[in-house]
């Protein structure tokens, strides 16, 4: 029921455009709105981001009314509260203040304020008309989560389908190599009462092939399926390494679904049971797996080929500056190194038992996990002469993710390479593998389902990872950089540091110092993000105020 409660300790709504407060809510326990002004409209909405309830008042609010949150990127409309960028789904709560007496009230329901968020309600006919617009997702990931929502969200009247091979709904990819999740209920960011509100209908099976011409998509189990409409959302296969040994030997893992977690978590059992895990490849997945598994007994090392972790794209002496972090939990480092082969177990001669590098080291391996990277799954189009894979395998799309050369047919997420228009892209062809981008490009896309004269949306990427501590980065450094602007430490985790092209910043990360993300995020997609010259004189990105 929808009733008036108290602000605490608010006597005026004294709010420029792009300020903001987060306020106590009289009458309910433990809650907090947020108070601001959007676009000269003061109002009240949820005080928490419903991705990952991060509070927002800590994050970035421009003069127009956009909302970012400061450690994820999502972005909210705050006159609204609906969802402008991922990974957010559900829509923020917005209340209208009240003036009475001197005091100010917000109207609304207790359930609402206190959780924070705003669920899409709608309820579509069980069994869509066979007739007309039938849009078929292939793939079970973020991009599909993106798609489904997106078309839903706007209204999408016909059948909707989605054929998936991952064997449950949608997860939180992201928190498989982050904390090696592997409770399914928990990672699933909808139930299915959720996709059958939305009359979607859920095929569990692996596509095999596409004929385009007569818009069918075949699956291993022989299934024929018709579309009007075609996402494909297939996301990428782990890749491995052509070394002895590798294929044939136990407790070898590759990461990306929650059956590798499974597999992972049981082959080192618990943090103190004395294993010896080594992870070949020295990139985020690798690096968030070896923090996830650092902290008790057993010991973990990381082999990389690289001068320092993540160097390709944060470069030598931020990687360097997180591996001594790192170290710092134990975890040993052997980089610019080479595997040469892999041997079995001196106890157990089915398991893996150690890894050679190529200078003769010998490394002790109970446990050996793979982080050298995805590449795009789309072997079910190799031999299809209707369209032209790239050389990675990936798919070229226009700006709304159409393939180019097909109508109706869609390519989103990590086997996409499109036009990207951020900060020196200039429409340059690029591919990202990021749980944001995935999302994001299956809500364009769906976007342009519905009403094809939408324009082209151009986003900002985002992408985050836990190293100990929590990096942000945002931007694209596709195309190269060549000069890094650093503020702090990142052997202290206290960081922000700038990646340019000329004058031009193309990216930036950083750790702990919250909300310099988002703000550069907001102000790379307004072109107004400080020059390079700039930032080397000291300039604090977060000294700008409210991006206008």
């Amino acid at each position: 029921m929808t009733q008036e409660y108290k602000l605490k300790g608010v006597t005026s709504l004294d709010l420029k455009p792009g300020d903001k407060q987060e306020v106590e809510v009289e009458g309910i326990e433990n809650t907090k709105v947020l108070l601001l002004n959007a676009g000269g409209k003061i109002q009240a909405t949820g005080a928490k981001c419903t991705h990952y309830g991060a509070p927002l008042v800590k994050g970035v609010l421009t003069t127009t009314g956009r909302l970012t949150c400061p450690w994820h990127g999502a972005c909210f409309n705050a006159k609204t509260g609906d969802v402008e960028d991922a990974p957010a789904l559900d829509a923020l709560p917005v209340f209208r203040v009240i003036e009475r007496d001197g005091a100010f009230y917000i109207s609304g329901e207790e359930s609402v304020i206190k959780s924070s968020r705003r669920k899409p309600k709608f309820q579509r006919a069980a069994t869509p008309s066979t007739q007309g617009d039938h849009v078929l997702v292939v793939g079970g990931g973020s991009g599909t989560l993106g798609a489904v929502e997106g078309l839903l969200e706007n209204g999408y009247k016909g059948r909707l389908t989605v054929i998936s091979n991952e064997g449950y709904l949608p997860i939180d990819r992201t928190r498989l190599s982050k904390a090696l999740a592997t409770d399914e209920r928990k990672l699933a960011w909808r139930d299915k009462a959720w996709y059958d509100n939305g009359a979607v209908s859920w095929i569990e099976g692996e596509v095999t092939s596409v004929d385009f011409s007569s818009q069918t998509v075949l699956t291993k189990e022989s299934k024929g399926v018709s579309y009007t409409k075609l996402i494909l959302a297939t996301g990428g296969t782990p890749r491995r390494l052509p070394l002895q040994g590798i294929s044939v030997l136990e407790n070898i893992h590759t990461l990306r679904t929650i059956h590798d977690t499974k597999k992972i978590v049981g082959s080192i059992g618990d943090k103190d049971a004395g294993k010896s895990v080594v992870i070949i490849g020295s990139s985020f997945i690798g690096m968030e797996v070896a923090n996830a598994t650092s902290g008790g007994k057993n010991s973990v090392t990381v082999i990389g080929m690289e001068k320092a972790p993540l160097e390709r794209v944060l470069g030598e002496k931020v990687g360097a500056g997180i591996q001594k972090s790192l170290e710092g939990k134990g975890i040993k480092f052997y980089m610019g190194a080479s595997v040469d082969r892999i041997e079995p177990s001196t106890t157990d001669p089915r398991s893996v038992g150690a890894v050679y590098l190529k200078d003769g080291t010998q490394i002790a391996a109970d446990v050996l996990i793979l982080g050298v990277g995805v590449a795009p799954a789309t072997e079910y189009l190799k031999n299809n002469q209707s369209i032209q894979l790239e050389s990675d395998g990936s798919i070229k799309t226009d700006e709304n993710y159409g393939i180019v050369g097909q109508k109706d047919v869609y390519a989103i997420g990590d086997i996409a390479t499109f036009p990207y228009n951020g900060p020196g892209g200039d429409g340059k062809f690029v591919r990202i593998e990021h749980w944001n981008v995935a999302q994001q490009s299956g809500r364009i896309a769906a976007r342009h389902i519905i009403n094809p004269q939408t324009p082209a949306e151009h986003f900002i990427p985002v992408f985050w990872s836990a190293l100990g501590a929590q990096l942000r980065y945002c931007g694209n450094s596709y195309h190269g950089w060549d000069q890094l602007v650093l503020q702090g430490n990142p052997a202290e985790a206290k960081f922000i540091a700038y990646y340019c092209k000329g004058e031009t910043v193309v990216a930036m990360a950083s750790m702990g110092k919250d909300p310099a993300m988002a703000q550069s995020a907001e102000l790379m997609r307004r072109g107004k993000m400080p020059s390079k010259t700039e930032l080397e004189k000291g300039l604090d990105i977060l000294s700008l105020g409210a991006p206008e």
